[in-house]
């Protein structure tokens, strides 16, 4: 188990290390002079050549990525172009936001996707399984921003139940900062939850089928004990798996959803950065998230072992 550890903390860091060359070669590498792309079209020769000193651009490429590194490994992420402010400094003023969105849709999702996945496979070919494939397929099909704009009219708008846009922070009042999550967990947590519930019921019902599940049944276990503590625990893998795959998935689903609803998340901070050629910005949110994702990967392939200890590698 050691040595397994070991090896995936390894292939983690040459993981975020490659990331960290592609990123870093983005600017770099992209058609035409990246001081110029910063400074605009109609920046002075003066002013591109001020951008060129100021991201080091003058030194040569392995100078350069070295300098970035050695950053980033000490927490400095650089400067903001537009603002001038540090990056790390402007994404750590907007995570709050976006940290509360992407927990509240996860336990949202996942609660409800794995509940309906269960039920589905209990009853499978019944009313409940067909109407989940309904509902799966209806929000495979709508994107985030419609689901999110029919929930503010019909529920903010013309029900007046729910604020409209907007975001309150948790230590000024934590009702309000629950009511405001409402709707853009709902808009962005009903594609999760159809996911999730999918993958669960296939996993379910296929353990359900297994030989040993009839062995049990026929021993007399109850069906809580089947479905729950037998059939759940063994199509662990595959619904953790698909967890993994959404919080994914939910790094891009919260830029769209937190410019929908207004929330001044990290979301919102990079449209704005892409509008104003922000890139320091851009590579700083880009290597945060990178490494969330593979941290969330290398939780997962650990938590394996724990959920089915034949699992070793």
């Amino acid at each position: 188990m050691a040595v397994y550890i070991l090896r995936r903390l390894i292939s983690t860091i040459a993981v975020m290390a490659m990331v960290g060359i592609f990123i870093f070669l983005l600017l770099r590498l992209a058609p035409g002079d990246p001081a110029a792309i910063i400074a605009g079209d109609t920046a002075s020769s003066e002013s591109v050549a001020g951008i060129r000193q100021q991201l080091g651009l003058n030194d040569p490429l392995p100078v350069q990525f070295a300098h970035w590194a050695l950053g980033i490994l000490g927490g400095n992420f650089g400067t903001s172009i537009f603002t001038g402010r540090p990056v790390l400094q402007l994404i750590s003023q907007r995570l709050e936001p976006t940290a509360s969105l992407a927990v509240s849709t996860l336990f949202f999702s996942v609660a409800f996707g794995v509940a309906f996945g269960i039920l589905a496979a209990w009853r499978a070919g019944g009313l409940v399984d067909r109407l989940l494939t309904s509902f799966s397929a209806l929000a495979f099909s709508v994107p985030v921003f419609v689901v999110g704009y029919f929930l503010v009219y019909w529920m903010a708008i013309k029900q007046s139940w729910l604020p409209v846009q907007g975001y309150v922070s948790v230590e000024e009042s934590v009702s309000s900062w629950l009511v405001h999550l409402i709707l853009p967990t709902l808009s962005l947590g009903l594609f999760y939850i159809a996911f999730i519930a999918r993958i669960t019921r296939t996993s379910v019902l296929e353990v359900l089928s297994e030989d040993y599940m009839r062995t049990a049944a026929a021993k007399g276990a109850s069906p809580y004990a089947l479905l729950f503590h037998h059939a759940l625990k063994n199509a662990g893998v595959p619904i953790l798996t698909v967890i993994a795959i959404c919080f994914a998935y939910l790094i891009s689903g919260v830029v769209i959803t937190e410019t929908v609803f207004n929330i001044p998340g990290v979301g919102r901070l990079v449209v704005d950065a892409i509008n104003n050629r922000d890139y320091p910005i851009i590579q700083g949110v880009l290597i945060l998230a990178s490494g969330m994702y593979v941290l969330v990967n290398l939780a997962a392939d650990l938590a394996y072992t724990l959920i089915d200890p034949r699992i070793r590698y």
